[in-house]
């Protein structure tokens, strides 16, 4: 499935951060994602870095529900991260995605 930049502001309502510096992101998921958002797998979120430029690796721990996010701050600054986590500014954030998504033939 192809993962909209609104499927991943969806998606990012349900991380809580755990720690944030320039470059790396490691956020707590709650459990209710596996029953509201059903039609995005693993793997779909495992190979975002492949789809979006400035992600450089993202990291799933299912034992404790964390996922970690590697990235470039130059290309998808941590001000942009933390507005997405937060709720805020998503029509920029929306914005900044579509225009990081690389072309995948």
């Amino acid at each position: 499935m192809e993962i909209t930049p609104q499927k991943i502001v969806e998606i990012a309502s349900y991380f809580t951060v755990i720690s944030h510096t320039k470059g790396r992101l490691r956020v707590r998921v709650n459990p209710k994602i596996k029953d509201e958002v059903s039609d995005v797998s693993l793997s779909d979120i495992e190979t975002l870095p492949q789809k979006i430029n400035g992600i450089k690796k993202i990291k799933i721990n299912k034992i404790i529900a964390s996922v970690t996010i590697e990235y470039n701050n130059e290309i998808f600054p941590k001000e942009k991260w933390d507005d997405l986590i937060n709720g805020e500014n998503l029509d920029e954030v929306v914005k900044i995605i579509e225009n990081l998504k690389k072309e995948i033939n």
